[in-house]
């Protein structure tokens, strides 16, 4: 009885924190671990490339001269910066844009076609086989599309001489050839990534609205049009801000498929940074570069997020 009194007039005299407290202190302790990594890993590397890049530096011990905002103004006048953004539009098509149809339109027959008729695991076991580009390395994925569309043994070439083409083209050593086949490469490696996120989409849309509709004689691509889409809408937003982040910064393909060639033709704004740092010794302008996809990347997040919000306000406001 001793010990247990002791334990109680102990826990009295222990001030315990008040609910008002409690309210005030809320969730910061659980945020505090990732404010701490946020500003370890994003803030204050992103701190020191706006110093950079307000330098003419060769890296290393060499000095360093203010330079102000002349890397930026000469950004202005740098063709090749400008065709790297101009590349990223069609970054852009490969990552976001035929992903996102051919995603949503294989999802849909996985969905509705195989897994009804075939059932569920036939369907599983495709969805797997699309999105296994997606955890391949990209080194491997290079060292694989490098092979296949190599201009002498390639086995794309191989099967045009077969078929009688004397001169098959150099698919990725032409500058009228290389940008389409990396964008080929870049929907072959995207195509998993909507169709998993689709097809998951589509299991928690209520089976009834389906049935509602096919009973009032809607055909398939009605159902689709007029139930599908607008039930899937957040999805869609996820994978359209996700995939152009993605097709903004892409760097891994460009680097192992052409590096950025020939004659520019594949650079994009991630790959030229790159040339800048290490290549040329030009860190200041290669910070430069950095910051302007940095600030483009947090524009178009910002601009998908603000659309994102407005059309969900929409919907509520309709109900």
């Amino acid at each position: 009885m001793t010990s247990i009194d002791t334990r109680v007039r102990t826990r009295a005299r222990t001030p315990r924190m008040s609910r008002r407290t409690r309210e005030r202190v809320g969730y910061v302790p659980y945020l505090l671990p990732g404010l701490v990594a946020f500003t370890l890993v994003i803030l204050i590397p992103f701190a020191m490339n706006i110093y950079y890049s307000l330098f003419r530096w060769k890296g290393g011990n060499a000095p360093m001269r203010w330079y102000g905002l002349g890397n930026y103004t000469d950004l202005l006048n740098d063709s090749q910066f400008w065709t790297s953004f101009q590349n990223s539009v069609a970054m852009i098509v490969a990552m976001v844009v035929v992903p996102t149809f051919v995603g949503l339109l294989l999802a849909a027959v996985l969905f509705d076609f195989l897994g009804k008729r075939f059932g569920p695991r036939l369907a599983s076991v495709l969805r797997a086989t699309y999105y296994l580009p997606q955890i391949l390395p990209v080194a491997v994925a290079g060292v694989l599309w490098n092979w296949i569309l190599n201009a002498q043994t390639g086995a794309v070439n191989v099967l045009l001489r077969d078929l009688g083409v004397d001169n098959p083209p150099n698919w990725l050593g032409s500058t009228t050839t290389a940008l389409p086949s990396v964008m080929l490469v870049l929907i072959w490696i995207q195509i998993g990534y909507p169709v998993v996120i689709f097809m998951s989409a589509l299991q928690r849309v209520d089976p009834e609205l389906y049935e509602a509709a096919e009973l009032d004689g809607a055909g398939w691509w009605r159902r689709f049009r007029a139930i599908t889409i607008p039930q899937i809408k957040p999805e869609t937003f996820v994978i359209t801000l996700t995939c152009t982040v993605a097709a903004l910064k892409v760097f891994g393909p460009i680097y192992v498929l052409t590096r950025g060639g020939p004659e520019g033709s594949t650079l994009v704004p991630s790959y030229y940074s790159y040339l800048n740092f290490f290549d040329k010794s030009k860190v200041g302008y290669g910070a430069a570069i950095a910051n302007v996809l940095t600030v483009l990347i947090v524009l178009v997040a910002v601009v998908i997020t603000t659309l994102q919000s407005r059309s969900a306000r929409r919907e509520e406001e309709a109900r």
